[in-house]
């Protein structure tokens, strides 16, 4: 006698089925997007001279952009569809249209530049050239240089203020931190800091910085108000990554050589903790509400995640090899982790901390930009 249909576990079962795949598709791709916007994530590929397009909806590359030997610095200006960085060896700034993914423009710089930045309305970028002791501002939507200005000896990048008003630029060989006016460039003070400054992060009120010093292994906090030298804070080794919280009360410091993060009070302008974190703590990024941090290490090829309120580790999420930039999409469901050696990008659910599948890129990755338009 032939059976009959089950038709109650049939529909059970399509349903489970369709539940999965939902789900599934939830996972690979960001959950805010509307049909008409686009989630892109590039990559400066310093080994090949070019830069990576992938697509974070379908989770893919879809283009590579020749843009010249060594790029870094990769930045997505913050109003228009542009994503800027540098050629360091070729000397000049390229501007990608992330309408075309094409490259629209060519700036020459100067000698050896390694970043850029922009005003917060994105109309005006701002490169240091190292090799050149130069500063220029650059128009955004002409790609000209409109103003420039002679810095110190070896000049490491240029950092406007949050209020636009300031640019920033440390000197490396002069162990400098230059003040300039964003409008016109004329110099407002010069502080000397720490041995061989390189990065620098900005208070949320343009009222202090902080200048990391590779040749002695300390922070420089500077006044930007009065002009003058605040405090020079030893660290356990040579800073790498600096990343500060959205509120500017606390400064994490990647430092390579001793395992670990420093924590730095910015009210105060002193070390208030030290973590251990692994072989290698390179780089990293935070949420937006800054209860998460992620560093990369280089050498465990994994990223760890921090719960900040509480000083937790959580477990390592592995990566490919020689991890390094790390970047979260605007929502903050996606971190993007690029791995130097490997050639490839790791995708990771911020959600359920797991790995959602690694793209691979061109040959060492080394800057990372997302742009939602």
């Amino acid at each position: 006698m032939p059976r009959r249909l089950n038709y109650r576990f049939l529909l059970a079962a399509l349903l489970i089925l369709s539940s999965a795949a939902i789900e599934i598709d939830l996972e690979r791709g960001p959950s805010f997007l509307r049909p008409d916007l686009r989630l892109y994530a590039y990559v400066g590929n310093a080994g090949d001279g070019t830069v990576s397009v992938i697509d974070l909806i379908r989770m893919g590359k879809i283009a590579t952009i020749p843009v010249g030997p060594a790029p870094s610095g990769l930045r997505a200006n913050p109003k228009l569809n542009q994503i800027w960085g540098v050629s360091t060896e070729g000397g000049y700034a390229f501007v990608i249209n992330t309408s075309t993914s094409q490259v629209s423009t060519l700036i020459p710089v100067g000698m050896s530049p390694f970043a850029v930045d922009f005003s917060p309305d994105g109309s005006r970028a701002y490169a240091a050239a190292s090799g050149s002791s130069t500063l220029v501002v650059i128009d955004c939507r002409t790609g000209r240089v409109v103003a420039h200005a002679r810095t110190g000896r070896h000049p490491w990048l240029a950092r406007v203020t949050p209020d636009g008003k300031q640019v920033l630029v440390p000197n490396r060989d002069d162990s400098t931190l230059e003040v300039f006016d964003a409008g016109s460039l004329a110099l407002l003070a010069t502080v000397n800091v720490a041995s061989h400054p390189e990065q620098v992060a900005i208070l949320p009120d343009s009222s202090v910085a902080f200048v990391s010093a590779t040749g002695t292994n300390e922070i420089s906090a500077v006044d930007l108000r009065r002009g003058v030298l605040i405090a020079n804070l030893r660290l356990s080794g040579t800073p790498s990554a600096l990343l500060l919280k959205p509120d500017g009360g606390e400064l994490y410091i990647s430092v390579p050589g001793s395992h670990g993060l420093e924590i730095i009070d910015t009210w105060r302008s002193e070390i208030s903790e030290s973590m251990i974190l692994g072989s290698a703590p390179t780089d990293g990024t935070m949420t937006g509400d800054a209860s998460l941090v992620y560093v990369s290490d280089a050498s465990a090829n994994s990223v760890t995640p921090i719960a900040m309120a509480t000083r937790q580790l959580l477990p390592p999420i592995l990566t490919g090899r020689h991890p390094g930039p790390c970047a979260l999409d605007p929502s903050g469901d996606l971190l993007l982790v690029a791995n130097e050696d490997s050639a490839d990008v790791a995708v990771i659910r911020v959600r359920t901390q797991s790995l959602i599948t690694m793209i691979p890129v061109g040959a060492n990755p080394t800057s990372l930009a997302i742009k939602l338009f």
